[in-house]
């Protein structure tokens, strides 16, 4: 079977610092697979190398066995695979979120008018903002942004979905609103690599876990293995500070 998802020997340089040293790891076709570590250990980076945002210095990355890092990859064809959440919900504020959603459709896909909004409702009403279709992004709450953004992305039907830490920029009585959309796309059996510090996600929704720390991954299995018993001791002092930061 082909790996949703492989990534071999990557390693990602800004000038003199290495970000990333070296990773290797796969995600299988419905698997959600979450990456924590702290600050600064190449977690967002990893994620900007999957769709190519930042260009690997060294190493190879598949999508659906398609590689990313060929030098005659049609890039563009190989992005249209994978949908990408960011921090930030990059909505064009001039735009309605029926036209956020339409847009990319509609010139990327070449889809007619008619066809992108069809399927622009579709998702907004899948992540529970239908009733928003007609809002500018300034009248919507960070997390009706975020939801809009992930409807994007959902009606470009990726293979592949990428957050990078989708629930960062929200007060916090909004993350749950986003956490359950992603938790029903889990549901629905979407391939999906989550960059979070949510670990009630991660143990709840995760089929993997990841740890990184210093552009390396320290520990990798099921979310019982690496957030309920970590073997790792760089891990167990990370969960203590996340998990209990009153401790």
């Amino acid at each position: 079977m082909t790996h949703a998802v492989e990534i071999r020997d990557l390693h990602k340089h800004f000038g003199t610092n290495e970000v990333l040293k070296g990773i290797d790891f796969t995600v299988e076709p419905g698997q959600v697979v979450c990456v924590i570590g702290p600050s600064g250990s190449g977690k967002s980076t990893l994620l900007r190398c999957v769709n190519l945002l930042e260009t690997p210095t060294k190493g190879k990355v598949f999508v659906n066995g398609f590689e990313l890092t060929h030098p005659d990859a049609d890039i563009d064809a190989s992005r249209r695979q994978v949908g990408m959440v960011f921090q930030q919900f990059n909505l064009f504020p001039h735009l309605t979120a029926l036209q956020n959603v339409m847009i990319a459709q509609q010139r990327v896909l070449n889809r007619s008018k008619k066809e992108a909004e069809i399927i622009a409702r579709e998702n907004l009403d899948k992540v529970g903002v239908a009733d928003k279709c007609h809002e500018y992004p300034g009248k919507l709450s960070g997390g009706q942004q975020q939801r809009v953004a992930i409807a994007r992305a959902l009606a470009m039907n990726p293979a592949l979905m990428l957050f990078d830490e989708p629930t960062s920029a929200l007060d916090p009585e909004l993350v749950g609103d986003v956490l359950a959309v992603m938790r029903k796309l889990a549901e629905e059996g979407m391939t999906m690599l989550v960059v979070t510090h949510e670990m009630g996600f991660a143990r709840e929704v995760a089929d993997r876990v990841v740890f990184m720390d210093g552009g390396v991954i320290v520990e990798d299995g099921t979310a019982a293995q690496v957030v309920g018993d970590p073997q790792q001791e760089r891990t167990r002092s990370f969960l203590r500070r996340v998990l209990h930061p009153e401790g």
